[in-house]
């Protein structure tokens, strides 16, 4: 730490940051190319603001403004890559956030629409999207637990706030044989991400790991 003015660090240095990432990822259990790739090319930096801009390159969550948070990058990779996204997917994303998902997602879907209750969140998100060129990513100031039925129904869908069962009007938003990747829970103590098929038959329901998400609230927020 200094005291006085802040030290920037050199490009060496964030090469090294870089690259240690990446490292932490792959030990976590993200192997998956297309989703390392991305997370490459995508600067989590650039999604971590003020005090904690510092800590961009370490596994763990950040805060951000209206009280959310970014998440730890591994949870992160391990979501997109259970999502299974190929080049042809629609995905709508439920919890904008700090754009980072979805910029992720937009290396590798057709098209991403994001949603969030946060109009802040979405006005900085699409915002950071349009400074990097990411021009197949819809943000919208919407209530996430009712999905985007105008735009439905979607290849791929992934909650990043936790509820406590899969909502209904999401489930009913995808395609058949589409995924959907949601935390579970009805405390923020205990949940599990869940990953969600639709079949023929109905939907196919897997645990993947225990995680830690902030609430899917209904209705917007004052922000």
């Amino acid at each position: 730490m200094s005291d006085g003015a802040e030290d920037h660090p050199t490009s060496e240095e964030l090469a090294e940051r870089k690259m240690r990432f990446l490292f932490a990822l792959r030990s976590r259990g993200v192997t998956d190319t297309r989703v390392l790739t991305a997370m490459e090319k995508i600067d989590r930096g650039l999604f971590v603001r003020n005090i904690f801009a510092d800590r961009a390159y370490e596994d763990m969550p950040l805060p951000i403004a209206c009280g959310q948070t970014i998440s730890q990058p591994s949870v992160v990779g391990l979501m997109t890559q259970a999502l299974q996204v190929s080049p042809r997917d629609t995905v709508l994303e439920v919890g904008t956030g700090s754009g980072y998902q979805a910029a992720i997602l937009s290396q590798l879907a057709r098209r991403v629409y994001t949603v969030d209750r946060y109009r802040r969140l979405v006005r900085e998100a699409a915002e950071l999207f349009r400074r990097l060129d990411l021009v197949n990513i819809t943000a919208i100031p919407a209530d996430g637990s009712h999905g985007l039925p105008d735009q439905a129904p979607f290849d791929r869908i992934i909650v990043t706030a936790a509820a406590e069962d899969p909502p209904g009007p999401l489930l009913e938003q995808l395609k058949p044989g589409g995924i959907m990747v949601v935390p579970v829970g009805q405390s923020d103590t205990v949940q599990a991400l869940i990953k969600v098929t639709r079949t023929s038959r109905g939907f196919d329901y897997e645990e993947l790991r225990p995680v830690r998400f902030v609430p899917l609230v209904e209705g917007m927020g004052s922000e």
